[in-house]
């Protein structure tokens, strides 16, 4: 059995992070939570971005997992995250929002004179995490069946005691008042286990809402990684008609994924795995 040692738990030397490894030294786990960024790295988030970012970016945040005999890492940050938004018009959600959108970004960076480029304003990401394997170039993501290796919900639903949690926000804006875009990351490592959940949530009111999850899935006793990325999404109208007809509180319910998730349609499922070398 893979144990952490609550006692190795400690911020390193960057500030904000904490960082503990499994006593085997299998495993390492780091996070780290700082303020919003400030105007002058913004700027350059832009410029490296080539879109404006969100109205609250949390540019030094990160999860990483890394596998510590191989130096195998998967990170989840908010530069590689944002990234993956279309930086076209493909994609990008066609309603009038997204010119009172423009209007406002362009208040509030009035420093930019070109005018903002089109691109998916929503900042919706299929982002499923960075992989960073110097020291194992040959580690690569298979695609596997979800019936044959899935994830064990069974054994997460089991009253294990959660030996280390984190929930990191990696941007949010709230698109000109007109609904919300999140992307986080959390984390929950068990005395066996370990599951990290990456979601972006979007609900822009009279559009649509959406869902996208990336599931990583890790028993600490072995070199099995397993990651799952789900992509869930409705018509707000029809999710709003669904919870009126229920008698439910739509304003409440539209505010929490985890209770809209049942209502939106399944748009993508994927499994994938990867095994680690022993070194």
């Amino acid at each position: 059995m893979a144990e952490l040692d609550k006692n190795e738990l400690a911020g390193s030397n960057s500030p904000g992070v904490q960082s503990f490894e499994t006593r085997d030294k299998r495993w390492r786990i780091s996070t780290r939570k700082l303020p919003i960024l400030k105007a002058e790295p913004i700027e350059q988030m832009n410029d490296r971005l080539g879109i404006p970012v969100p109205e609250m970016i949390f540019g030094d945040n990160f999860v990483e997992v890394e596998h510590l005999r191989s130096g195998w890492k998967l990170n989840f940050n908010t530069f590689d995250a944002l990234n993956r938004v279309s930086k076209s018009a493909d994609g990008m959600l066609q309603v009038a929002y997204s010119k009172e959108w423009q209007k406002d970004r362009q208040h509030h960076h009035q420093g930019i004179k070109e005018v903002v480029k089109p691109f998916d304003w929503s900042y919706s990401t299929d982002y499923r995490g960075t992989t960073h394997a110097t020291a194992t170039p040959q580690v690569q993501w298979e695609t596997a069946d979800k019936s044959k290796t899935p994830i064990r919900a069974d054994l997460l639903a089991r009253p294990d005691p959660i030996l280390f949690y984190d929930d990191v926000t990696l941007y949010e804006d709230e698109l000109a008042d007109n609904g919300i875009a999140v992307m986080s990351c959390k984390i929950r490592v068990m005395p066996e286990r370990l599951l990290l959940l990456s979601r972006f949530f979007l609900r822009l009111d009279g559009v649509i809402v959406r869902l996208r999850d990336t599931r990583v899935y890790i028993e600490l006793g072995s070199r099995l990684v397993i990651r799952q990325y789900t992509a869930k999404e409705e018509a707000y109208d029809k999710v709003n008609a669904t919870l009126t007809a229920r008698r439910e509180n739509a304003p409440e319910i539209l505010r929490d994924p985890n209770r809209i998730a049942p209502l939106l349609r399944t748009v993508d499922d994927r499994l994938e795995v990867t095994e680690l070398p022993e070194r």
